[in-house]
């Protein structure tokens, strides 16, 4: 996946993505390789190796979920932008090789962005969630709508409530003396809250690792 989901540096904190949360959710028969990486693609992620080093780790019975998106809508930078079906040919590329090793893989729409427009939340992804919903359709594979799990968290929240979930911070801070306001990036709190959501997910799916939560 990319940023939303990613392990952050010391000097990118309290910016936090939700897969460096979800560990805390399971206990100890759960190992989490969260290989997600800022700024990434369905492409850039390939281009870079970094989906082989995931298929190198890979073990017959491991799950991988795949969340992308956010870059993939980037069509104005080549090196990370991909075509609906571009997207969606790297999205089946994910689930053929993923089992192929004996994974199960698991596709995952992108989260919200925090843009409201007249206290609406506005969709900010096009049609790429729609893709992963196709290909999920298309190939037999689990899918966890975190995009509709992710507006209606942020719509109870409201449009200033909201901030609460992202890397708003004030200036004088450690890591942004000058403040920051970002609507994309999620902060500790935020991170937990997605990181629940998918947890959700894994639930209404009845994956077996279900059984290793501790979150009730």
């Amino acid at each position: 996946g990319d940023s939303t989901a990613a392990n952050k540096v010391e000097k990118a904190l309290p910016e936090n993505g939700w897969g460096m949360r979800i560990g805390e959710l399971f206990n100890d028969n759960v190992t989490i390789a969260n290989k997600a990486a800022n700024g990434r693609s369905t492409k850039s992620f390939i281009a870079e190796k970094r989906w082989q080093e995931v298929l190198n780790e890979l073990k017959p019975g491991d799950f991988v979920f795949i969340q992308f998106g956010h870059n993939d809508e980037k069509i104005d930078k080549p090196n990370v932008g991909t075509s609906l079906d571009e997207f969606e040919q790297n999205l089946i590329f994910y689930i053929d090789q993923t089992r192929e090793k004996g994974g199960v893989p698991i596709l995952l729409t992108p989260i919200a962005r925090r843009k409201f427009e007249n206290g609406t939340l506005m969709n900010t992804h096009g049609q790429y969630p729609a893709i992963v919903r196709k290909v999920a359709d298309h190939t037999h594979t689990a899918w966890i709508d975190m995009e509709s799990k992710t507006t209606k968290l942020l719509t109870q929240y409201g449009e200033e409530g909201s901030r609460q979930l992202f890397l708003y911070v004030n200036s004088g801070d450690r890591n942004y003396p000058h403040g920051k306001k970002d609507d994309t990036h999620l902060n500790t709190f935020g991170a937990d809250e997605v990181a629940k959501l998918v947890v959700d997910g894994i639930r209404e799916l009845a994956l077996p690792i279900q059984k290793n939560l501790i979150l009730k």
